[in-house]
C-alpha cells in the first residue's frame, strides 16, 4: 500500500512538470473530450484528482447516495421567464448607503444603463452582482470603482 501511494505521489509530481500542451493532450486522452477550462493549473488539478480517484478509489457509497439525493431534490425552473441568468451572491453591504429598490442610471457608450439595488446585490441586465463595482466592471469591461463610475463618490480636487 505504501508503494501504491508513493507511485501516485510520483505520478502527481510528474503531472506538475507538464506544460499546457502536454496537459491538454493528457486530459483529452483521460476524459475523451476537450476541457472547458484550459488553464494549466485547472488541468493539473483535474488530472491529479482523476489519477488519485482511479488508484485510491472515488467517493464512498454513502457520499454518492447523499449526492444523488441532493441532486434529486433540486427543482429546476420549467417556464422561460425563470430561466433568466440570475447570479445571486452575498447581500448588499450595510454601509453601501443605498436602499433596496434604488435605481442608478448612467449613460455609457450611447446607451442608458440602469442598475437596481436588490436584496442580495445590484441587478444589471437581469444579473445580480455582489457589489456595485462588480456591476460597473461587467458593464464597462474595466475594473472600476462602482461608486465613482455611477457618480456617487465625489472626485478629489486637483492639486
Amino acid at each position: 500500500m505504501n508503494e501504491e501511494r508513493k507511485s501516485v505521489a510520483s505520478e502527481v509530481a510528474t503531472l506538475r512538470q507538464l506544460d499546457r500542451p502536454a496537459l491538454l493532450e493528457r486530459y483529452r486522452a483521460e476524459f475523451g473530450k476537450e476541457p472547458r477550462i484550459k488553464r494549466p493549473d485547472h488541468l493539473f488539478r483535474k488530472l491529479a484528482w482523476r489519477l488519485q480517484e482511479q488508484r485510491l478509489g472515488g467517493l464512498s457509497i454513502a457520499a454518492k447516495a447523499k449526492l444523488d439525493g441532493l441532486i434529486a431534490s433540486i427543482e429546476l425552473p420549467t417556464d422561460a421567464s425563470a430561466r433568466t441568468a440570475v447570479k445571486t451572491l452575498k447581500p448588499v453591504a450595510r454601509d453601501s448607503g443605498l436602499s433596496i429598490g434604488t435605481t442608478l442610471e448612467r449613460e455609457f457608450r450611447g446607451r442608458k444603463v440602469l442598475v437596481r439595488v436588490v436584496d442580495g446585490g445590484f441587478e444589471a441586465d437581469g444579473v445580480v452582482y455582489k457589489s456595485l463595482s462588480a456591476a460597473a466592471c461587467a458593464i464597462s469591461g474595466q475594473h472600476v470603482s462602482g461608486r465613482a463610475w455611477f457618480g456617487l463618490k465625489k472626485r478629489k480636487a486637483a492639486r
